[in-house]
């Protein structure tokens, strides 16, 4: 074996570029990160051939002193932390010190830059070698311009990794994109070989921020989300959520940010897509734009080389609040108006996703008066009135007891024309609790004091859909898909409400396990419990489940308990219970729904509707696909040129 040596700097800082600098989406994200931390309320990226020729970035911060610019080029040189508690409360995006002195070990790399009360501006230049930097002065404004050209002119062996022109600068639009969602108060110009590509100013309000989101994401994407804004325990939760019937074939539409830091994390991943679980196809993907507070101490940004992965201290507590406030939020898209707010008239598209456009129309009429959100205060970023303290996890889970009540208004229209069995999904046939009479109008309407949401029923459609007249248009209903998530969220509650039925077993399941699944049984009986199972430890690498819930004990006993160890190891928590239990519930209700071509009575009819208004997730059937469609009046005369 050959004597140890100790690296040359040249060879270290190209190693450390291995890790950090990837492609050149990752020289432009350390960068702009850098600029962000400096103040920069301006940024200006310029780039030829996807960023491997050049990147030219401008931004208008605070620069850097002449005394510090040989010094910013060095490994493990930073001025955003200098002690040990600095590290475990990271409010800077970088932090590393690595950058700069990664990005000149394999490029050529000027940095131009006048300090902030500096008369004069200072230019320092690199180009992957042992050398000193060389400082001369230069004319420029307030700011930084860091220009990068040739990247890895030095290491063709990392050259020839790179793809087409086309696929780098996608990931390098990306990187932006991301970072202009997660500061809207920072103006963004992006331009690619002489062409412009984006120029996006500060945003000062929230129509701004909804502007700035449609041109990054897409004008549908506003169309069709729900605003959020929530806390509790210390956390924070806002943004923008899909509507269910706006999902996507990839997870391509998913932003989450943690104390404006774009992160990429299981936790949230699953978290998210439990409280989408019930309303999505298999394989469909929901979108959103999320951005979670909480005290910088609480979370560890420092586990992955390029930060795009956290650490939270209570995992548990953020999947809790996070699953629950999203899930509520989901629960709660009923029909409530059918007028659509200003400014977001149907676009005339025909089809689905005209309907599905118009059905968002309805739930977001409020997003602009139940979100005051204050642009100028934390950078730009809602201010938070979290309350101080130790977070409580309890407080976040009693939440979920919340979910399901229905508003005073809701229960104005309650209705309901079938029980549900639980445990064998039949459905017995009670009278309605309101009666509408089997014919005329009048009778309907004098009932009420409003027409309701939905309307009231004019006709059945090929015994497949209810025609219904709307206060501002009409809505068609399919009648199994409504009927269908009705009679799934009545079993749902009624299976919950008893507090999961039991049995137990006559010839116990033996199930042999590592000692590190044994040991994970034991510390999360809890969770089998809560679900009506009975896992115990019998050995050192064995388990033995006892009792399981009566609508469970015709399936796969074992193999789920396998799945909830595993479940349980890589997540911390397991929704497979529940989700395998909701499986078997949706199966039951469309089994149990009213089928195509069944002849209902107008009063018949008029229930559907009526349950429809007060049901969670009525939007869409337990398969995800929307269960109404609504078109107004104007849709209706542009149809028929009415008005030319």
């Amino acid at each position: 074996m050959k004597r140890i040596n100790l690296l040359s700097p040249r060879l270290a800082n190209q190693i450390a570029a291995g890790e950090v600098v990837e492609r050149p989406a990752s020289v432009v994200k350390e960068l702009l990160e850098n600029s962000l931390d400096a103040g920069a309320s301006q940024l200006d990226i310029d780039v030829e051939q996807g960023g491997v020729r050049r990147i030219k970035i401008r931004d208008n911060g605070t620069g850097i002193m002449k005394d510090d610019l040989s010094l910013a080029l060095s490994r493990h040189a930073t001025s955003k932390i200098i002690t040990l508690d600095d590290l475990e409360a990271v409010c800077t995006l970088g932090f590393r010190g690595e950058a700069l002195a990664s990005i000149s070990s394999v490029s050529r790399m000027h940095l131009t830059s006048q300090a902030e009360g500096e008369s004069e501006a200072w230019r320092v230049e690199a180009e992957g070698k042992d050398m000193a930097a060389a400082i001369r002065p230069a004319s420029h404004p307030q700011g930084t311009t860091i220009d990068v050209r040739d990247l890895f002119f030095n290491t063709p062996a990392r050259r020839k990794f790179l793809r087409t022109e086309k696929t780098e600068f996608s990931h390098l639009e990306e990187v932006v994109k991301r970072l202009a969602l997660s500061r809207y108060e920072t103006g963004f110009r992006l331009s690619h070989n002489g062409k412009q590509v984006y120029d996006l100013r500060p945003v000062t309000d929230q129509l701004h921020a909804e502007h700035r989101l449609a041109t990054l994401l897409g004008k549908k994407f506003i169309e069709n989300s729900l605003t959020l804004d929530v806390e509790a325990a210390g956390l924070r939760l806002w943004g923008w959520i899909g509507l269910p019937t706006f999902s996507r074939s990839q997870a391509d539409l998913q932003y989450f940010f943690v104390n404006g830091r774009v992160v990429k994390d299981k936790l949230v991943a699953h978290a998210v897509r439990q409280a989408y679980r019930d309303v999505l196809y298999n394989g469909r993907h929901p979108t959103f734009v999320l951005y979670l507070e909480l005290d910088p101490s609480t979370v560890d940004v420092n586990v992955h080389p390029t930060k795009h992965e956290v650490r939270f201290r209570d995992g548990r507590l953020v999947h809790d609040f996070l699953f629950s406030r999203i899930h509520k939020a989901i629960a709660d898209v009923r029909p409530e108006s059918d007028a659509a707010p200003t400014g977001m008239e149907s676009s005339g598209v025909s089809g689905q996703e005209n309907a599905i456009t118009e059905q968002s129309a309805l739930h977001l009429s409020n997003r602009s008066t139940n979100n005051n959100m204050d642009w100028m205060r934390s950078g730009g970023m809602p201010s938070s009135s979290a309350a101080s303290g130790s977070i409580n996890g309890a407080e976040v889970r009693g939440q979920l007891e919340g979910i399901g009540r229905l508003s005073g208004y809701a229960q104005e229209y309650v209705s309901s024309t079938e029980e549900v069995d639980p445990e064998t999904g039949e459905i017995k046939e009670i009278a309605p609790m309101h009666s509408f009479g089997e014919t005329g109008e009048l009778e309907q309407r004098d009932n009420y004091q409003a027409v309701p949401p939905l309307g009231f029923a004019v006709a059945q459609l090929h015994g497949v859909y209810i025609l219904s007249e709307s206060e501002s248009g009409m809505i068609l209903v399919d009648m199994h898909a409504a009927h269908e998530r009705i009679v799934y969220e009545r079993m749902k509650t009624a299976f919950y409400q008893k507090n999961v039925a039991s049995q137990p077993l006559l010839v116990p399941i033996n199930i042999s396990v590592s000692q590190s699944e044994a040991d994970l049984v034991e510390e999360s009986s809890h969770v089998f419990e809560s679900f009506g199972f009975r896992v115990e430890r019998t050995g050192l690498e064995s388990v033995m489940v006892r009792e399981v819930p009566i609508i469970l004990i015709r399936g796969d006993v074992e193999g789920l308990v396998r799945d909830v160890i595993s479940d349980l190891a890589a997540n911390g928590v397991s929704d497979l219970m529940e989700s395998r239990a909701n499986e078997l519930m949706a199966s039951m209700a469309c089994h149990g729904a009213v089928r195509a071509n069944r002849k209902l009575t107008i009063t018949e009819m008029n229930s559907l509707l009526r349950d429809m208004e007060v049901t969670e997730r009525s939007g869409q059937c337990n398969h995800g696909r929307p269960t109404w469609a609504h078109l107004s009046m104007s849709d209706l005369d542009k149809l028929f040129l009415r008005g030319r």
